[in-house]
């Protein structure tokens, strides 16, 4: 699904190397998790994927297409990403209106996208507050709303960053069925994540970073 080949990343043009020379294959259908200690790279490494940031060497390809010269939107439907704060990607003034929105900007308005926006509001427990403005929801429903807009172009693939941080335990355990539904649908993802249970629970791949670098890549049990 996705390559990355000795890829380097700075920020800025005289910045010190946060990424250097990864080489990375990441399967569709597989569950991995993305761990290391603040500061390893992780974040930085989960926006490369997406094309949200650009390497300054190598190369990474989506499908065999080159984050550099393809644009985020053609990026965008075959895989979501989900900040490590929902807000940031959460903009209309309703619930429903940021799911319609996205269909439409996706060009799934003529597909039965107001269907699939209200599957979307039962299947992610968001039909009460469908006309509610979503910065006033609580963190779990900012979440459960973010990765629904996400899931509206139906992406091959997620990238969740610190998804269970600011979350209760029974928000947590929402997003754990969220992510068995997905899996059980054959959506990849790369959970990049600091709660071990989390992993635990749903890992099958483990990659660790530290220092800009892999320095394991394992299958788990």
């Amino acid at each position: 699904m996705i390559t990355l080949e000795q890829v380097s990343f700075a920020y800025g043009l005289k910045g010190p190397m946060v990424l250097t020379d990864l080489d990375l294959r990441l399967r569709q259908g597989e569950v991995t998790a993305l761990v290391g200690p603040n500061g390893c790279g992780k974040t930085t490494l989960g926006k490369l994927l997406v094309g949200i940031l650009k390497p300054v060497r190598g190369r990474v390809q989506v499908k065999g297409m080159d984050t550099r010269v393809t644009e985020l939107s053609s990026l965008g439907k075959m895989i979501g990403y989900l900040f490590q704060e929902p807000e940031r990607q959460l903009f209309a003034p309703t619930v429903r209106e940021e799911l319609s929105f996205v269909a439409d900007l996706m060009g799934k308005k003529e597909d039965g996208s107001c269907e699939r926006v209200k599957h979307l509001l039962e299947r992610f427990q968001l039909q009460d507050f469908a006309e509610d403005f979503p910065f006033q929801l609580s963190r779990g429903e900012k979440q459960r709303l973010a990765i629904a807009a996400v899931m509206v172009n139906e992406p091959e693939y997620f990238i969740f960053d610190e998804p269970t941080t600011g979350l209760d335990e029974l928000r947590r355990k929402d997003l754990s069925e969220i992510l068995k539904r997905l899996v059980a649908s054959g959506t990849g993802m790369l959970i990049i994540s600091h709660d071990k249970a989390l992993v635990q629970r749903h890992a099958q791949r483990l990659i660790r970073l530290e220092g800009g670098k892999i320095i394991e890549d394992r299958a788990v049990a």
